[in-house]
C-alpha cells in the first residue's frame, strides 16, 4: 500500500483546458504528485464523435496506469460523458473521477433563476447532460449554449486578443442582462470568464466543476486508503501529445495564470 500511496495522480483532457481543474486539485490535494496530459494533438474532443473520445480516453488511462498512477481525474467534461463508465468498468480497483457541468450548485443558488450552461456541442448532446438538466433543472430556466470553436480558440493562448472577445460576445453577448448564473461547462472556458463576464455585464455568477471535481478526488483517494502521507508539496508535471518547448510553455503559462 505504501507504493501505491506514493503513485501519481493522472489527470488528462483533450488539451489545456484541463488545467483550471488541474489548479482545484493541487488546491485540495497539495501534497499529491500529479501528472497531467494535454491530447492538444487530437483537440477539440467536443467536435468528434463519442467512439473517437473513448478510444483517445481510454489509451490515455492505459498510458497513465502502465506508468504507475494510483488514480485518474477525467479533466474534460466530453471525455467524462463519452468514457467514464467504461474506464471504470474495465479497472474497477483505480478511482477514475470525471466532471460535469456545474448545474447542481448553479441550479442550488438560483432555484428559480436563469441559468446559461456554455458547452461543447458533443456535451450538450450526450444523454449525460440531458439527465443532469432533468435532475437539476427544476424551476429555474436552463439554457444550454453550445460553443462550437471557442475550445479550439482557447487552445491557441493570446487571450486577451480582440478576435476572442468578439467570439464569446458573438456566443452570449445576447443574453446580456437577462441571466442570473452561466456554468463553465467545459474545462477550457474558466479561461475566458472575463470576457463572458464583460459579453453578460456585471452581477452574473459563475460555476465550473473544478472544486468539486478536487473533493471527489479527495473522497475517493481516502476511501482506498490513497492519500498520500508526504508533508512535501507534490510536483506537477505536464505533457502534450503536441510535444514542443512551445505548447509545454503555454501549459506552464495556463498553470501560472490569475484566474
Amino acid at each position: 500500500m505504501g507504493a501505491a500511496r506514493d503513485g501519481f495522480v493522472g489527470v488528462f483532457d483533450s488539451g489545456l483546458g484541463g488545467i483550471s481543474v488541474l489548479r482545484s486539485l493541487v488546491a485540495e490535494l497539495p501534497h499529491e504528485d500529479f501528472r497531467y496530459f494535454g491530447d492538444s494533438a487530437n483537440a477539440p474532443y467536443g467536435e468528434k464523435t463519442e467512439a473517437q473520445v473513448l478510444e483517445l480516453s481510454r489509451s490515455i488511462a492505459d498510458r497513465f496506469l502502465a506508468e504507475g498512477a494510483k488514480a485518474i481525474v477525467i479533466a474534460c467534461n466530453t471525455a467524462t460523458s463519452a468514457s467514464a463508465a467504461t474506464l471504470r468498468a474495465a479497472h474497477p480497483d483505480v478511482p477514475i473521477v470525471g466532471i460535469e457541468p456545474a448545474l447542481k450548485p448553479a441550479a442550488r443558488a438560483f432555484p428559480h433563476g436563469r441559468i446559461l450552461v456554455m458547452a461543447t456541442e458533443m456535451t450538450l448532446n450526450l444523454d449525460k447532460y440531458h439527465e443532469l438538466a432533468r435532475a437539476w433543472g427544476g424551476e429555474c430556466e436552463v439554457v444550454p449554449v453550445p460553443c462550437p470553436g471557442l475550445a479550439a480558440r482557447i487552445e491557441r493562448g493570446d487571450l486577451d486578443a480582440p478576435d476572442l472577445g468578439e467570439m464569446v460576445e458573438g456566443l452570449v453577448g445576447g443574453y446580456a442582462g437577462s441571466v442570473d448564473a452561466v456554468v463553465l461547462g467545459c474545462t477550457h472556458y474558466p479561461f475566458v470568464r472575463t470576457q463572458v463576464e464583460r459579453a453578460l455585464g456585471p452581477g452574473v455568477a459563475f460555476f465550473d466543476g473544478g472544486a468539486g471535481t478536487a473533493r471527489q478526488l479527495r473522497k475517493r483517494l481516502a476511501e482506498e486508503g490513497l492519500l498520500s502521507g508526504r508533508v512535501r508539496p507534490g510536483s506537477v508535471e505536464f505533457a502534450s501529445s503536441l510535444d514542443t518547448p512551445d505548447e509545454l510553455a503555454l501549459y506552464r503559462g495556463f498553470f501560472s495564470m490569475p484566474l
